[in-house]
């Protein structure tokens, strides 16, 4: 297989240019969008400049990021305009996430926030409260958070940007998601990694991802290294990552008319080299794998800011990383400055004289769920459907006595879950870093292949442009990939190893953020819960040893919220089995379940395993002697009578140890 060619560039010539009114409407959403960021920087009041700007009207303690914002709100406004053209359904991820004011500007833009945040409507008053709760005390995040509509990455953290937008891809063959990569995201090891998914991308079953790679030369305070290679160096690389790249260079002092013209050029011609792969593909076609379109962004940091402060040079340095006039209301001078910088977006022309937007700035906005701030995608539990589940009890594994029985837990749930993903082929994935075999289950490729669209060889094992399961040796890969994908509605398991899934900390933790803001959101549907298969754990690592014999990564988890994390701790194949079912059927949690694959005695009948589940803690009276004065011993576990929901966890409990040496033993330990 060799990557299928691109369309010529005589199918792509005749092309009509924007005419001179969409350039206005272009024009005046990125000059509104600038200034509602700068506004939310810097602005307590005095929102609309409807009198002389003094420093009462500047907040005390000045937040946010300006350097990458402008390029992002251009980028926003010209995917518009396409998105209306065409009726193309489409998600935003602004990678450079902490690009927050600008993301939450255009989602005012397009009238989203104010329909779901009544107070912020397009008054002037609305205007001013946009503004002042930016990074303020009771107000918003700075970055593109889940209070952001249509947004479903953080940003905070970099290096996912384009593993989530994969995720989001698959499964929605409809769907393009726009990932804008920040160039100092860009030398991020998992991102580095995450160009290589295309490779997993099939053009008929899933959507598409455009990566847009927004080169503005600086990170804090230094260069980027992808800015400051040789320009041809940078195409070849994303040549050899699969892609065929589109150039666009702006330069400061280039009049905007001039600037927008060209980069409608720009997109008019990825999207037509997107539909085309995508119609081949359709047709069958399509000749090996497409390589997929992307965009070099290349600007100006600080675009259309100061050009210099204090007698240092400002736009297209980073000096304008954070927020460029630091004493805007300490000194006059800034002062000054600021309200020079606003003016320049001629807000009189952008406002009417009650506040709203005039009729130009939202033009192009698509309308309802066209709208990237509103598409259910981005909110997925809109669109998230129950798993059609087999019973797992019909998998049971008989128990005549504890411990006469022996068996493999993650075998048979591999059979289990073999049938959930047979009556769930488009809601359901499988990720792991390599190990789904080895961790036992491998039961699933009877039912499916890995998903796979590069070179295949003679002798490969069940390699497939369009299968479930998602292997890729990077952990922060498939964690990435399994967020995007529950983050916009589906399901999925996340399978490693106990003593390897540290290197996932950071995005656990970000992921359990995300949740814990959500649930404050009533807006937002409950999605999935992310859910961890950790095997190959500390107690049964015979043969690789001390390097595989790590659990912290519960200690981790454990110190989150109750109301966010749970983690489970199936002993035997009938407790695994019952807790897998429950954890696939919970809403808003990361379930960290970690069982062994090794051959271990069976200890409870699938009735005592349930109901020992439901209870999360019991005491098996053939497991030990309790000590007089201690809890006093009980019979083996009876059927429940009244069980609680299996759709919401159990209450916090805690582990107390195997039943193999104690006699009290528990499933989940919070």
């Amino acid at each position: 297989m060799t990557p299928a060619p691109p369309p010529s560039a005589a199918a792509t010539a005749e092309r009509r240019e924007v005419d001179e009114q969409t350039v206005a409407a272009l024009d005046a959403w990125w000059r509104a969008a600038n200034y509602l960021s700068v506004g939310q920087i810097y602005l307590l009041g005095n929102a609309l400049l409807r009198e002389p700007l003094r420093a009462e009207h500047i907040k005390p303690r000045l937040l946010g990021h300006w350097g990458t914002t402008p390029g992002l709100n251009f980028l926003y406004g010209h995917l518009n305009r396409v998105i209306g053209e065409r009726d193309t359904s489409a998600i935003f991820i602004a990678g450079p996430g902490h690009g927050g004011p600008g993301v939450v500007a255009c989602t005012y833009l397009e009238g989203t926030y104010s329909e779901i945040y009544g107070d912020i409507d397009r008054t002037a008053a609305g205007v001013q409260r946009l503004m002042r709760q930016f990074s303020f005390p009771g107000g918003i995040p700075s970055h593109a958070a889940p209070q952001t509509p249509g947004s479903i990455h953080e940003g905070g953290e970099l290096g996912y940007a384009l593993s989530h937008a994969y995720g989001a891809a698959f499964d929605n063959p409809d769907l393009v998601v726009a990932a804008v990569v920040g160039d100092g995201e860009a030398e991020t090891g998992p991102l580095a990694t995450s160009w290589h998914s295309n490779k997993f991308l099939d053009p008929v079953t899933d959507g598409v991802v455009l990566p847009i790679l927004h080169l503005n030369g600086w990170k804090i305070a230094n260069p980027t290294v992808l800015a400051r290679i040789p320009e041809e160096e940078l195409l070849s690389l994303m040549r050899g990552y699969g892609h065929t790249p589109h150039l666009f260079s702006a330069d400061a002092d280039e009049p905007h008319d001039s600037v927008h013209r060209r980069f409608a050029g720009v997109l008019d011609a990825v999207f037509d080299e997107i539909a085309d792969i995508k119609r081949r593909a359709a047709e069958g076609s399509l000749e090996g794998r497409p390589a997929w379109p992307m965009i070099v962004f290349r600007t100006p940091k600080g675009w259309t800011g100061p050009k210099e402060v204090d007698g240092q040079p400002t736009e297209g340095t980073w000096r304008s990383h954070q927020v460029p006039l630091v004493n805007a209301r300490d000194t006059e001078e800034h002062t000054r400055l600021l309200e020079e910088w606003l003016r320049s977006y001629r807000p009189e022309e952008l406002f009417d004289d009650d506040g709203a937007l005039v009729p130009l700035v939202t033009a192009l906005a698509p309308k309802r769920e066209r709208r990237m701030s509103s598409n259910p995608v981005a909110n997925g539990g809109l669109v998230r459907r129950d798993l059609r589940m087999p019973d797992f009890r019909d998998y049971a594994v008989d128990v005549p006595e504890p411990g006469q029985t022996t068996g493999e837990a993650t075998r048979r749930t591999g059979e289990w879950m073999a049938e959930i993903m047979r009556r769930n082929p488009e809601t359901f994935r499988l990720f792991g870093p390599d190990e789904v075999n080895s961790n036992r289950l491998g039961a699933v490729f009877e039912v499916t292949d890995r998903q796979w669209n590069a070179v295949t060889q003679e002798g490969d094992d069940h390699l497939a442009p369009n299968g479930r399961v998602m292997e890729m040796l990077s952990e922060h890969q498939c964690q990435g990939w399994l967020e995007g994908y529950l983050l916009s509605g589906r399901h999925g398991v996340f399978t490693s190893y106990e003593a390897f899934i540290h290197i996932v900390d950071s995005m656990f933790n970000q992921h359990a953020k995300w949740l814990e803001e959500s649930q404050h959101l009533s807006w937002r549907a409950p999605v999935a819960s992310l859910n961890y298969l950790l095997s190959s754990h500390v107690w049964r690592q015979d043969h690789n040893g001390f390097s595989h014999q790590d659990p912290g990564f519960i200690d981790l988890v454990v110190n989150k919220k109750a109301n966010v994390v749970r983690v489970y701790l199936p002993f035997d194949t009938n407790t695994l089995l019952s807790t897998m079912d429950h954890c696939l059927r919970s809403t808003d949690y990361v379930n960290v379940v970690v069982a062994g694959k090794q051959p271990t005695a069976n200890w409870l009948t699938m009735d005592e395993a349930v109901a020992h589940c439901t209870r999360g803690i019991g005491i098996f009276d053939w497991a030990g002697t309790e000590v007089e004065g201690r809890i006093p011993t009980s019979s083996s576990p009876a059927p429940a009578t009244s069980r609680r929901s299996r759709r919401s966890p159990p209450p916090r409990s805690s582990a107390s140890g195997c039943p193999s040496s104690r006699s009290a033993s528990s499933t989940w330990s919070i």
